[in-house]
């Protein structure tokens, strides 16, 4: 599959290049050129399927086109390591729990998912690779964890000064490895505009 700009839907690129680049040229963001659909028998036989096996089947339709399907199972498994629990409140109300990540944040999913898929790519680079994010507390919590560790790629976080919670703070600055924490005397509109400026240098 194919991922085109918002800005420009014949400026298609693959996978591999809407994940490096992350903004297209034109500053549009990157979206799959079609969204694939479920068929009945997958929809009603997932009462019978696991979280993660759910979550395969639904990256499959996907990636498969550029990730193999058993390198994309483990993919699955290593980012989508907790549970999402549908809690009962009453007989009309359930919660759906995000929180059970590593950093209690609903960011984990998509930041660990977007690790691993990173991994799979950056072992065909021969260059580090350096990934810079703006946040106000989430992201960068769930982005440093999610990367941690990771050969080849060095983490970059960019937040605004007093403007975060202590336990999110804690969460990407003392991390330390391959993680890098910058503390910005701005606002995190600050912080976004420095990472966009340095994404279109």
């Amino acid at each position: 599959m194919k991922y085109y700009s918002t800005q420009n839907q014949t400026n298609k690129v693959s996978l591999k290049n809407a994940l490096f680049k992350s903004l297209s040229p034109d500053k549009g963001l990157y979206m799959p050129e079609y969204i694939p659909t479920f068929d009945d028998k997958f929809l009603v036989s997932l009462a019978d399927r696991s979280f993660q096996e759910i979550c395969f089947h639904i990256a499959s339709l996907f990636l498969s086109d550029d990730i193999d399907k058993h390198k994309l199972r483990k993919i699955v498994e290593t980012s989508i390591n907790f549970d999402a629990p549908l809690v009962k409140l009453n007989e009309n109300t359930h919660v759906l729990e995000l929180w059970h990540g590593p950093t209690l944040a609903f960011k984990d999913f998509g930041a660990r998912f977007m690790a691993q898929l990173v991994g799979y790519f950056v072992k065909d680079t021969l260059e580090p690779l350096h990934i810079l994010v703006a946040t106000s507390g989430d992201t960068g919590s769930a982005i440093a964890n999610s990367f941690l560790d990771m050969e080849g790629i060095k983490v970059f976080v960019l937040f605004p000064k007093n403007r975060v919670s202590k336990i999110q703070e804690q969460q990407f600055t003392t991390l330390g490895k391959n993680i890098t924490a910058f503390e910005v005397d701005g606002s995190f509109d600050d912080c976004q505009q420095l990472v966009k400026t340095a994404f279109l240098d």
